[in-house]
């Protein structure tokens, strides 16, 4: 038997069709973004933000600026996913729980947050390309977690990300990389798409 995290992988699926009837509690809202930041980030810098469209009103928001896509009005809760552009200043915070928790020694920090300064700071590009990763990492995983919990999820690239950003207030250094809907999927949607053989995709060196 496979184990439950292949299993996930491998039933995954776009779903583009949910059933708006149903709904995800806040408390299962919580417990799918707490297994979404188990993903990595660079340095653990965890730069990223989850905002829960849920609401009837904030759906209809949503929609408007996300190209009319039912999508966002009929999942149960529509993800905007916003990666923080990357900053070397925060790495103390979010280093001291494993300081606290002994495994990481306090002298280290410093390096670390040296390292990230040499690699982020008046780097805009950079800044903006690490932000770009952690949100896709965290859509990743929360995509993954809401499959092994039994509900079906659509990523989402078609969306005004200026109007987003204005729509709910994000702040400068948040980028609204993807959308990420989750539901109950119908079962008209279409089973998971062959992919590219992998004598295409892979390579040995």
């Amino acid at each position: 038997m496979s184990h439950p995290v292949l299993g996930a992988i491998e039933a995954r699926r776009t779903t583009n069709l949910f059933d708006a009837a149903q709904v995800i509690s806040d408390a299962q809202i919580q417990d799918l973004i707490r297994l979404a930041t188990k993903a990595p980030t660079s340095f653990n810098l965890q730069n990223w933000r989850f905002i829960a469209v849920r609401t009837p009103e904030a759906k209809q928001r949503l929609r408007k600026v996300a190209w009319d896509q039912a999508k966002v009005t009929d999942a149960a809760v529509t993800f905007i996913v916003c990666g923080l552009l990357a900053d070397h200043s925060v790495l103390p915070d979010r280093l001291a729980p494993s300081v606290d928790a002994g495994f990481m020694p306090e002298a280290m920090v410093p390096g670390w947050e040296g390292a990230a300064k040499s690699l982020y700071f008046e780097q805009p590009q950079r800044q903006r390309d690490e932000a770009v990763r952690t949100a896709t990492f965290g859509a990743s995983t929360l995509m993954h977690a809401a499959q092994a919990m039994g509900w079906g999820s659509a990523p989402m690239i078609g969306f005004d990300a200026e109007a987003v950003a204005r729509e709910f207030a994000l702040a400068p250094n948040e980028v609204p990389a993807l959308l990420v809907a989750v539901g109950t999927a119908l079962p008209q949607n279409w089973p998971q798409k062959p992919r590219r053989p992998l004598e295409q995709v892979l390579d040995f060196a």
